[in-house]
């Protein structure tokens, strides 16, 4: 009884054939395979092996002759492109063994794959978890790919695209691709390869938002980046997070945690394409809640956040006033003693009583009041009181205050969606609002945070004040 081996040649050129597969195809009596791939092995086949080589879609008929060979004690090497195992003839080989209860002999020897090559020519882009999905609906019905489609996205794989485009299917990458970009953000890096390892080699990167389908034919491989994938230096980059582990062992436990957390929010945002500004603020409001409503709640008004982080690192806003005095603790104080920033409430300041009694006000309002007195032009954050808000909406439009920003975060029922309304006429004021009932000191709190830390947003790094 004979022997088959299952060998996968690489894409294409004959450095990335493996010595264990050209000692194989040196010691066949026959090689079975599409023709197209004869030209890899043709100078490494021994004088007198048999070259059986069949077209495109005759995968069963090959298997066959295949078997047939075998039984008459030959020894025979079924090639594949790439790797044999992986969309290549080794599972037909192992089900036509099974389904003729055969007993010839199978070997399979693994071979350099197209994604894998490609890879190595993009950069790095496979440091992490990655799947292999092809677009070829001869085997599997579209639904099902779609549905693969969607689990590789949702669970931030890196994906290699087999089959992208044939003279028949033209729209199913444009599908892929408005899948991606409805789970991931546009700038994720995309790296594509066409011939890879042969002499027609061509490789291109790009990003997800940039990509074109209509540059990709048959022998391309598409390689789309998950969340923390990069461009550098003309190379596509996933870290797998050596570095990161190297260079975080002075970070305490709690700011890895947060750290870890804010990875996880970002990857189950609806939306991927958040300015950085606004997204850090965001992180920051519904790492405080765990209320993922506040994608659909949170406004920051255009740069509001890079605005007024630039205000304190410029030493421009050296003051943060506070309706009530759990903001104020909420606001680290780590941030502000680097950022020789103060927070004050006037809400415990003995003036407030008498002047809330005087005036018929609350002591919020009052708190309010003196603040602007004493400090017009500092940053407002409110996480409790609307009538506070209301009170500093209205000595603005008298001119007697001039916030250089407004975070409108209280929380209630009786004039909490009122006063945030009240805010937004103020065009030339950075503000961020959580909109509706929902707020709270916690968030105004977090919110500050988020400014005081906008040097952390590109690195996803927060909490080094913790």
């Amino acid at each position: 009884m004979g022997k088959i081996i299952v060998a996968g040649i690489g894409p294409g050129s004959k450095d990335d054939i493996t010595p264990a597969v050209l000692k194989a195809v040196g010691e066949a009596d026959v090689v079975v395979g599409y023709k197209y791939y004869f030209q890899f092995v043709e100078p490494f086949v021994k004088d007198r092996c048999e070259c059986i080589d069949t077209g495109m879609k005759h995968e069963r008929e090959r298997a066959e002759q295949a078997f047939q060979l075998a039984e008459q004690g030959k020894t025979v090497v079924v090639i594949s492109s790439g790797d044999a195992g992986i969309y290549g003839m080794t599972p037909l080989i192992y089900e036509m063994q099974r389904e003729r209860n055969s007993n010839v002999v199978v070997e399979s020897l693994p071979g350099i794959s197209a994604f894998q090559k490609a890879a190595s020519l993009l950069g790095a882009p496979v440091g992490h978890d990655f799947c292999v999905i092809s677009l070829s609906d001869l085997m599997t019905p579209w639904e099902m790919i779609e549905l693969r489609i969607k689990a590789a996205a949702v669970g931030d794989f890196v994906t290699a695209v087999y089959n992208p485009k044939s003279d028949g299917r033209y729209w199913q990458l444009y599908r892929l691709h408005e899948i991606f970009l409805q789970e991931r953000a546009a700038n994720t890096p995309v790296g594509y390869v066409r011939q890879a390892g042969r002499a027609e080699q061509e490789v291109t990167l790009t990003t997800l938002g940039e990509f074109d389908p209509e540059a990709v034919d048959m022998f391309t491989v598409v390689l789309i980046g998950n969340s923390q994938s990069y461009l550098w230096n003309d190379k596509m980059i996933t870290p797998r997070g050596y570095y990161r582990e190297a260079h975080e062992g002075d970070e305490k436990k709690g700011q890895l945690i947060m750290m870890e957390s804010f990875r996880t929010i970002e990857g189950e945002l609806k939306h991927k394409d958040y300015p950085l500004d606004h997204k850090w603020a965001l992180l920051h409001a519904i790492h405080t809640t765990a209320d993922f409503d506040m994608e659909d709640l949170l406004h920051t008004d255009d740069g509001a956040v890079v605005t007024l982080f630039n205000k304190v690192k410029n030493g421009e806003l050296p003051y943060i006033i506070t309706d009530v005095t759990m903001v104020t603790s909420g606001i680290r104080k780590g941030a502000l003693q680097r950022l020789g920033v103060e927070v004050k409430c006037y809400l415990s300041d003995p003036r407030v009583a008498t002047m809330a009694s005087e005036k018929g006000i609350t002591r919020t309002q009052a708190g309010i009041r003196l603040a602007v007195e004493e400090h017009p032009d500092a940053l407002f954050a409110f996480g409790n009181a609307p009538t506070a808000l209301m009170e500093l909406c209205d000595l603005i439009r008298k001119g007697k205050a001039h916030p250089a920003g407004i975070i409108a975060a209280p929380v209630g029922f009786v004039h909490v969606k009122e006063s945030k309304h009240m805010v937004k006429p103020f065009k030339d004021i950075p503000k961020i609002i959580v909109e509706g009932r929902k707020g709270g000191s916690n968030l105004a709190a977090t919110l500050c945070n988020a400014i005081l830390t906008f040097d952390d947003a590109a690195q996803l790094k927060p909490g080094r004040d913790l």
